[in-house]
């Protein structure tokens, strides 16, 4: 029999769950009311760019913040900071060059307040929680606020009502900050010689570049996203070209993936044992991809939905598996910067991806862009996995040859 979530864990849960509700609920209207006022794509770009931009850029300094700095006091600091500026959005909305550095401050906020919340999920978690069930209830928490936000968001947005999409979504950010301050678990800051100057920000980096099954895992996991994460630009023309569907199916379709997310965090991920999480990570990611694959060459809306549906269980099981990895492979006073190195580059990824996105369905259709999408992750996880079992395999010999020596030198 399993054993409950605490209680820490559960509030930290289900505050990461209505941070992606409010999150996403936000969004969606602000980036249609920034296209229908300007008509410029290049002005929507530039209000993405400026929400996940500072994930890329500042992941070293918000990691060196989180392994600095006590972490339940970040996320209340830094949930009422959001607050604050989502509030002085609401009178900023209709002017493109004042939402942009004060969509860069929210950005920032998710720079730091989501390698926080990652490094206390252990502390919250206690000891009678492993890793992995711990990281699928915060997914699945997650997963359904990706999927509630949108439809909220888009029924706000089509009924008019941007500015009570940001005050639900600064309302939000202020019961974050509360569910912060009920929790008894704390992550004390590193404590070194040099104070703040021990802590090094580029540290994160480091350690996942030289510690080789999370270079691979990891390596490879952020390469798949760089052309998976085209599927975002792909998928509406995809249902409304060549699919002849509307608007509901594509809502439809959205749904299908955030709904297996939540289902694969939370049934299957914990399954996977600790020494199989890299491997099981890469298989994951490989299985996403083919979910799109399915989805991309089928005919028919339901088949599509299907496909899609499998290809959001891989997600949710790759995510919760990658980030148990990191913490179980990770010293705790490394956490913050380790996980903020990987989410930064899974950011820079993802930004990339939607230029690549708009191209590949420029030249080679939506049908095209969307097997590549499906096909170059899928490829990227298998090879990973080939290097991970042929290293493993190596390592394995070595220390067996090394054994037999010493025992012939021990006999001699």
């Amino acid at each position: 029999m399993s054993i409950p979530p605490s209680r820490d864990l559960r509030i930290l849960a289900g505050a990461a769950g209505l941070s992606a509700l409010g999150d996403f609920m936000a969004i969606f209207p602000l980036i249609l009311h920034v296209q229908q006022r300007t008509g410029s794509a290049f002005a929507v770009s530039a209000l993405i760019f400026a929400l996940w931009g500072p994930v890329v850029l500042a992941a070293g300094v918000a990691g060196a913040i989180v392994d600095r700095f006590e972490n339940r006091r970040i996320l209340i600091a830094v949930s009422l900071v959001q607050a604050a500026v989502v509030a002085v959005m609401l009178a900023a909305v209709d002017s493109l060059w004042a939402l942009l550095p004060l969509m860069a401050l929210l950005g920032f906020g998710v720079a730091v307040s989501q390698p926080a919340e990652f490094a206390l999920v252990p502390a919250a978690a206690g000891p009678r929680t492993d890793a992995a069930r711990a990281n699928g209830l915060m997914e699945t928490a997650r997963s359904v606020g990706f999927t509630a936000g949108p439809l909220v968001g888009g029924a706000l947005g089509a009924a008019g009502l941007l500015r009570l999409a940001l005050a639900l979504n600064a309302l939000s950010f202020l019961v974050v900050a509360a569910a912060a301050l009920l929790l008894r678990a704390r992550r004390q800051p590193l404590r070194a010689e040099g104070a703040v100057g021990a802590v090094r920000a580029r540290e994160g980096f480091a350690f996942l570049a030289r510690e080789r099954d999370l270079a691979i895992t990891l390596g490879g996991a952020v390469a798949a996203l760089a052309l998976f994460s085209m599927s975002a630009t792909a998928e509406p023309f995809f249902v409304t070209g060549v699919l002849g569907a509307g608007s509901l199916a594509y809502g439809a379709l959205l749904t299908s993936w955030t709904l297996g997310m939540a289902a694969g965090s939370a049934g299957l991920a914990h399954r996977v044992g600790p020494s199989r999480l890299a491997a099981g990570g890469l298989i994951a990611v490989v299985l996403q991809g083919l979910g799109i694959v399915g989805g991309a060459l089928s005919p028919i809306l339901w088949m599509a939905l299907i496909g899609f549906s499998l290809g959001g269980v891989a997600h949710g099981v790759k995510n919760v598996l990658l980030r148990t990895l990191i913490h179980e492979r990770a010293p705790e006073a490394l956490r913050g910067r380790a996980f903020a190195a990987y989410n930064g580059a899974r950011n820079g990824a993802e930004l990339g991806a939607l230029v690549l996105g708009g191209i590949a369905v420029g030249a080679l259709g939506a049908r095209a862009a969307l097997l590549v999408a499906g096909l170059g992750p899928a490829a990227i996880g298998a090879t990973c996995l080939l290097l991970l079992i042929t290293r493993r395999r190596a390592a394995a010999a070595l220390t067996t040859t090394e054994g037999r020596v010493l025992h012939a030198h021990v006999q001699g």
